[in-house]
């Protein structure tokens, strides 16, 4: 029943997202592909434990931050598990607010509980690079 439940909330949320509700990105359509796949490569450089190319997926301010890649690595690994190492990821809406594009991610950790993340995302001289990630709380189905 639980599974049934977690792959009915992907759905909605795939289908349907209300909590991402923005403006269409005309201009920005062309943009998301690029966009999953630098998110993409940062998950799949976590998981095979090279931060230093995960850190390389960075924006300016985040690397100003951090500092080094084993510092950023460190904190994703205590504080973003779900990131560190999952099961599996889909990506839901690209959306723009106030200028910002913000892509939803719903990441399945090692234990099959799913989590929602938003990543902002900032298009630099490098190509698009992640600005920063907020975990989002998912939506709940009453019982």
């Amino acid at each position: 029943m639980r599974r049934i439940l977690a792959r009915l909330i992907v759905i909605i949320l795939l289908c349907a997202p209300a909590a991402w509700q923005a403006q269409p990105l005309r201009a920005q359509q062309g943009a998301q592909m690029a966009i999953e796949s630098v998110i993409r490569s940062q998950l799949d450089a976590f998981m095979a434990g090279d931060v230093v190319a995960a850190f390389g997926h960075a924006s300016p301010t985040i690397k100003g931050i951090f500092g080094t890649a084993e510092t950023f690595g460190a904190m994703v690994q205590r504080g973003y598990p779900m990131v560190w190492r999952h099961s599996g990821v889909r990506f839901a809406e690209l959306r723009e607010v106030a200028g910002q594009l913000y892509q939803g991610v719903i990441l399945t950790d090692l234990a099959g509980k799913l989590h929602l993340l938003e990543y902002q995302m900032l298009q630099t001289d490098m190509g698009w690079q992640i600005n920063a990630v907020q975990v989002l709380q998912m939506p709940q189905l009453g019982v």
